[in-house]
């Protein structure tokens, strides 16, 4: 009876590896299918040849190793991190940190300019450098210290 379950769990351990690597597997001919989904001619095969691979005793890492060297990186849906990739892997940090920076420093200079450019009305002679610098040392309250905000979130919301 133990020997009977034997080959059908070995199927069932076969075709749930088969799908978890087929589902990571871009279709070459359609491009935004995995293999798994896909019903190309070339899907076919290579659902076939990965499970010919797992029939052969070789790993998971293997059969993708294969497939990238067959069929090039871009078969693959999760790209390794290496120099090439590195700027698409790191592109959404980048992005949000300039966002970022850009928003802090808009944040800073609107606070600063607000005194400047009411000085600069009134006069109706542009400031000179160390006028700026001089108003903006004055006009500028110092940090407060009696009311220090208990985190990080109430000190940006007062900003």
């Amino acid at each position: 009876m133990g020997s009977e379950e034997d080959p059908v769990k070995k199927t069932q351990v076969v075709n749930a590896r088969a799908q978890n690597i087929s589902h990571n597997v871009r279709c070459t001919e359609c491009g935004s299918q995995s293999i798994e989904d896909s019903q190309a001619d070339i899907a076919i095969l290579l659902r076939k040849l990965i499970r010919d691979e797992i029939h052969a005793g070789k790993s998971d890492k293997e059969i993708y190793k294969k497939l990238e060297e067959d069929f090039g990186e871009t078969v693959l849906y999760a790209p390794k991190f290496d120099m090439q990739t590195a700027a698409l892997w790191l592109s959404p940090l980048l992005v949000a940190g300039t966002a970022a920076g850009i928003w802090a420093y808009k944040k800073h200079r609107q606070k600063t300019n607000v005194h400047i450019m009411a000085l600069n009305l009134v006069r109706g002679v542009p400031l000179t450098p160390n006028e700026k610098q001089t108003m903006l040392d004055l006009l500028t309250p110092p940090p407060s210290r009696g009311n220090i905000p208990s985190s990080w979130w109430r000190r940006w919301r007062e900003q």
